[in-house]
Order: C-alpha cells, then structure tokens, then sequence
C-alpha cells in the first residue's frame, strides 16, 4: 500500500531460493524459467558468489571512485579479455539503463572530441529496448514506453530490424552511431539475421559510424557465447552490460574500444556506486562460473529448442530462447505459476524463457511438461 503502482505484480511472494527453484512464503516450489529476466545467471545460493558477498562484505562494500580501485581493474580485465582483439577500456555503472545512457553519451563526445560536432544522432531499432531513462527511453522505439512521457530527447532515428534499407533511410550526414540488440529480449525474442548485421557492421565502417550494441540481456554467456555478437562476427566498438553480469548484484559495464574511449576524460562521466568493490567481487566470480558453462550452454540450449519446438515456433540462441503461442499469453504465465513454473509473457505472445545459466536438461524436460498441460495446443 506503500508502494507507486509501476508494477504489474503476479500473486506470489518468494522468501528464499535454491538453484533454479525459488519456493514462496508457504513452502510452494517453483521452477524459475526467468531468472530474475535473465538476471540470476548462477541460480540461487550458488556457494562461490554467496561466499565471496559475504567475505566482500566484511573487507569493503563501497569506495568513492575518487580513488583507486583494484576490483574495478580484476573484472574490466576479464571483460575486455573477450572484446574483439583485447582493445577496450571498461566504465562501470549501476544497471543496464545506466550503461546505455553511457553509451550514448560516449558516442556524442567521441565525434566531438575528433571534431565532427555535427554528428550526434543514433540509429535504433523499433521492438528495441535500452532502457527507462530519458535518453535510453529515447533511444528505445515503442511507443508504450514513451507514452506520457513526451517531449523524448532528440538524436534517435528509428529503423526496422533486418531491413537494411530502412536503416540507409535513417543514414544522414548528423548520424553519428547505430544502436542495436542483436537478440532483442523485450521485444519477443526477435534474432538479427546474419547477413543484415555484416551490412550494418560494414556500413559503419564505409561511414566511420560507431556500432553500439546493447547485451545487457544477451550478454555474458547468455547465447553459449561470452559476448552474443561473437555468434554474428561482428566487432562493435562498443557494448553494454548488466543483468547476468552481477548475478543477482546489481553493475552495468561499458566496454569501448581503446580509440572510442579516449573521449572520456576526468569529469566527462561517473556513477557514484558503479563497479564498488562488493559489485565487482560478485561479477568476477560470476564471469569465471559462466566461462566454465559455455559448452553446458550451448548443449542445454539445443536441447531446450529442441523440446519448445514440440509446442510450437520458437526464437532465439542458447538460453534466450521465445516460445511463440500466437495468442496472448498473459493467462498461461498464470496458469503455469500455479503448477509451480516460472515464465514470463512479452510482445503479447511470445513466452519468454531466460533460465539461470545452470540448468540441466531434467529442468528443460519439467518446464515442457508443464508447458504441455496449460497451453491449448
């Protein structure tokens, strides 16, 4: 009764979790298919990342940025190991909102600080999502998430996912960057195809464009590869994250290559708690976990395809995957949380599925089973 109605609330309260079960104030087990969306990458009471939060804890939780901060330099390390020839520079922040709005500030001061000040607007995509935040709001192309919030900040063109050509209609001279998601998760679970993202990627680099591409859902292990654009050979120059990157504990990163981050100098940019030494403890043990279950990923992945395909279309790489039941499925999120499975309903029809990253194939055959008993095939 205290709180602003900003949430559509299901009708459970969860006390404690195990794994990838969650089990509510009655002692109800659930099996969680959302993971927080997409968020819980090692499960619940995973040991390491519960050990290391409370160790952290007792050391150090929090320090200015106004000083230096070897936590920051272990996990920046291990995210640039994985960019594209090890060039990067990493700017850590709070959420994936954060990390976009980042992003975008990054590509402005870039092309002033090499002197094309006319280049400042951004190319997204419509069914995109980068956040709530005034210029990543902007940046995000659906018009439930403007509503009631107009006038939107200027410098975003938006183009159609897979359509090139749509894209070269938004191309003018003040374009300065082209922000995408290469999986987009709110969206439904809609891919980029291959060869529409080598024409962006190469587009970018005839006009000296920066590519932005936004993996705070896809990113670290999601899809069974570090970074999901690796899927795509593609090299952005920059990405962004959050979500799974803390497990639970909530960072963002950026990471820009070496030449991109020169724009940000002392002043231009900061975040009061972003990457704090307990943030930081949390996702290098997260990153080290997840690097260990690539393989697991990929293999669980196929096979939960493989299963949904049984039911009906299905999206998406890895564990990011979109069950679509061409019908609203509000009322089946319902139906299963009833009989104890955890999913999540986005674009209206699509059955959105981003399980922690440990699951084993025993939880892929429960969730179908359930799945076969509350949808009217």
């Amino acid at each position: 009764m205290y709180l602003m109605n900003t949430y559509k609330r299901l009708p459970v309260s969860f006390v404690r979790g195990e794994g990838v079960y969650l089990f509510d104030e009655k002692g109800k087990k659930y099996l969680d298919m959302v993971a927080g969306i997409a968020v819980n990458a090692l499960g619940y009471n995973h040991p390491k990342l519960v050990e290391t939060l409370c160790e952290q804890s007792k050391k150090l939780m929090h320090v200015s940025n106004l000083f230096e901060n070897p936590w920051q330099e272990e996990v920046a390390k291990l995210l640039v190991e994985h960019f594209h020839d090890k060039d990067g520079k990493v700017f850590f922040c709070n959420s994936g909102a954060e990390a976009n709005e980042a992003a975008i500030k990054l590509t402005r001061k870039y092309f002033k600080s090499v002197g094309e000040k006319q280049r400042y607007r951004i190319i997204t995509f419509y069914k995109g999502f980068h956040g709530r935040t005034y210029g990543s709001m902007s940046a995000t192309a659906q018009e439930k998430i403007h509503l009631g919030f107009e006038p939107l900040l200027d410098g975003f063109d938006y183009a159609t996912l897979n359509d090139f050509e749509s894209v070269l209609k938004q191309l003018n001279k003040n374009t300065a960057g082209i922000m995408l998601e290469v999986i987009q998760g709110e969206g439904g679970i809609n891919e980029a195809q291959v060869e529409f993202l080598h024409k962006v990627y190469e587009l970018c680099k005839k006009e000296g464009l920066l590519l932005i591409v936004d993996e705070v859902q896809t990113g670290i292990g999601r899809t069974g590869s570090f970074y999901a654009h690796q899927h795509f050979g593609i090299k952005p120059d920059i990405v962004t994250l959050a979500k799974g990157l803390g497990g639970g504990f909530p960072i963002g990163a950026v990471v820009a290559t070496d030449e991109v981050s020169k724009a940000f100098a002392p002043g231009s940019h900061g975040s009061t708690f972003g990457g704090n030494p307990l943030a930081c403890a949390c996702a290098k043990v997260v990153i080290e976990e997840v690097k260990k279950l690539l393989p697991q990923i990929i293999e669980v992945g196929t096979y939960f395809k493989k299963r949904l395909k049984e039911l009906g279309k299905v999206k998406g790489i890895g564990l990011m995957l979109g069950l679509d039941i061409g019908k609203d499925c509000q009322e089946v999120v319902l139906k299963a949380l009833d009989k104890g499975l955890i999913i999540n309903c986005t674009a209206q029809s699509v059955i959105r599925l981003v399980p922690p990253l440990i699951i084993q194939k025993e939880h892929v055959d429960e969730c179908v089973s359930i799945l076969k008993k509350i949808v009217n095939w």
